[in-house]
């Protein structure tokens, strides 16, 4: 018998499946590519602008957190190598809540017509590095400016946002070995990051815009 190809379950790095750890060095592009396609997705929103707004962006973050964290803790329950197919769809499904979030957050603000692909890519992993987005985001004061990026810029900062969730990315996927527990995890996990994607939007969109400067 050759035992080489007797054991088909042997583990690479991080209790990763082997020949899905041979796959792990493409995982930045993968992800940084799925990045683009859902922020140049913009939803549009049926929100409207009035009354309190601030207490109203913040019930849509809390019924957002709170499907996020359900949506991503029932992808997570399948278990061993089936949890590691739900990966990166569990990723898009939470990001794909996230922008309807991030849509309605700015149309309550009456700025949904400033919300482009910078402004979603910012407002999903500003807090992943606000390093990434140094070529189209500044700070002015206690604002962020986001301004129109290049396509070039937006494949750069995608792949770096990619490089820095890859390791998410595996600890995701490791989760799946513990059914329950890692499910739960995860799913409390998407809930966070729902709330911090969506303080950024609230910050980024509730300010109005500076005063233009004389040319």
């Amino acid at each position: 018998m050759n035992k080489s190809n007797a054991s088909p379950d042997v583990l690479g790095p991080v209790g990763v499946p082997a020949s899905r750890s041979q796959r792990l060095e493409h995982l930045p592009d993968t992800l940084g590519r799925a990045i683009l396609d859902v922020v140049g997705d913009v939803p549009s929103s049926r929100q409207v602008t009035g009354g309190d707004r601030e207490a109203h962006a913040q019930a849509i973050i809390d019924a957002a957190s709170r499907r996020a964290g359900l949506v991503a803790g029932s992808l997570a329950l399948p278990p061993g190598p089936l949890g590691w197919m739900t990966v990166l769809p569990e990723m898009v499904a939470i990001w794909k809540i996230q922008t309807q979030m991030v849509a309605d957050v700015s149309a309550i603000h009456g700025q949904h017509w400033r919300l482009g692909k910078e402004q979603m890519l910012f407002c999903l992993f500003r807090h992943t590095g606000a390093q990434v987005f140094r070529d189209f985001a500044v700070r002015a004061g206690q604002r962020w400016l986001v301004q129109a990026a290049t396509q070039m810029a937006m494949r750069d900062a995608a792949r770096r946002i990619g490089m820095n969730l890859s390791t998410r990315a595996i600890g995701r996927g490791v989760a799946r070995w513990v059914p329950i527990v890692g499910a739960v995890g995860v799913g409390t996990y998407a809930w966070y990051d729902t709330r911090q994607v969506g303080q950024t939007a609230l910050t980024l969109f509730s300010q109005a815009d500076p005063p233009l400067q004389p040319a």
